[in-house]
């Protein structure tokens, strides 16, 4: 079994600052909002939280113009597909997902007893919805698709999406993956809950980590239907999200607007860096989410090394590709340098 590898952080470089572009983190810090949540919350940390966050649920179905029967949190939208996964898949059943993806869903998988069923994306790196519905069996429990596809970049087009979820049978599990679904401009691209949702046989993931910047707090959800929903209850961690956690999600939606600009800073610089490296001349990956891709096979590790020496950690995958943070404009330029000399 595949131990999940973290992004890492940059080692110490005297005289230059470093910075960590590997595990698609927000790079700005928390608005002052969130903060204030937090400093009160930790008032009472002598307390259990609400099991059932019931106040976070609330605000989250009024924000998505649902029930709250509709919605579970956890502990990180990994959390919460663990326990959609463990729910739905154990020995004998398979997991469909494409590869690559989301290093996690292979392990997830495992654990549960599952059989991975990997397949490979296209040669512009999206999901091979094609090849995905095909690979579905009599023993397929449960299909991810992940949008935008992280470390890749693609979203998935909301046409060849309706069109995949039509073949797929109402007993197998479909989790819409939308981590990063913030940071999609594409009007074509799928949107979970404008196209999926209502659907018996599928789950949404979301969660604040990246867009909202609350990484280091865990909380992620998901929005499905209340049968979907029941059972997560079933195999959910008690107490998982703490009360901490939750008065910061509270005041993040609260405040979503404030959070919405940064969002919008972070795509701008997106383009702006996806630009400037296509006039270097490299053949990027569609970047939907706050990231990009590079496509340096077995240069892969020649050049994390190259951004190691110069105070960028990214992450790679060796023998496949680089995955990078859009992060501050310092750190984009020093990233555009670094391509620009590794291609002379």
């Amino acid at each position: 079994m595949p131990a999940y590898k973290a992004g890492a952080t940059p080692k110490a470089k005297p005289g230059l600052e470093t910075f960590k572009v590997s595990a698609n983190e927000n790079p700005y810090a928390p608005i002052p909002a969130i903060v204030d949540a937090i400093t009160k919350a930790a008032q009472s940390v002598q307390r259990y939280p609400d099991p059932a966050s019931i106040r976070l649920r609330t605000k989250l179905a009024n924000k998505y113009k649902v029930n709250i029967e509709n919605i579970q949190v956890g502990t990180g939208s990994v959390a919460v597909l663990t326990q959609l996964i463990q729910a739905s898949s154990t020995v004998g059943n398979e997991v469909v997902f494409a590869w690559r993806s989301f290093e996690a869903y292979p392990i997830i998988t495992k654990v549960a007893g599952a059989k991975p069923v990997m397949v490979p994306l296209t040669k512009t790196f999206e999901h091979d919805l094609d090849a995905m519905a095909k690979a579905i069996t009599d023993k397929t429990s449960c299909v991810l698709l992940c949008s935008p596809n992280n470390p890749t970049g693609p979203a998935i087009k909301k046409e060849a999406f309706l069109k995949f979820i039509k073949q797929v049978p109402e007993t197998v599990l479909v989790v819409l993956d939308e981590a990063y679904t913030e940071f999609v401009r594409d009007e074509d691209a799928v949107e979970g809950m404008r196209d999926a949702w209502k659907k018996p046989n599928v789950a949404i993931l979301r969660t604040f980590s990246k867009a909202y910047g609350m990484a280091g707090l865990r909380v992620g959800f998901c929005i499905a239907q209340p049968h979907v929903i029941e059972t997560l209850n079933k195999v959910a961690l008690t107490f998982g999200v703490t009360n901490i956690a939750e008065e910061a999600g509270l005041a993040a939606l609260d405040n979503e607007a404030e959070l919405l600009q940064r969002i919008d800073m972070l795509v701008q610089e997106r383009f702006r860096v996806v630009s400037e490296l296509t006039k270097q001349g490299w053949n990027l990956a569609k970047a939907d989410g706050n990231f990009i891709w590079l496509d340096l096979k077995e240069k892969a590790i020649d050049f994390a090394t190259k951004c190691e020496e110069f105070g960028l950690s990214v992450r790679v995958f060796a023998n496949d590709g680089v995955r990078v943070t859009i992060a501050e404009k310092t750190a984009n330029d020093r990233l555009l340098e670094i391509c620009l000399k590794f291609q002379d």
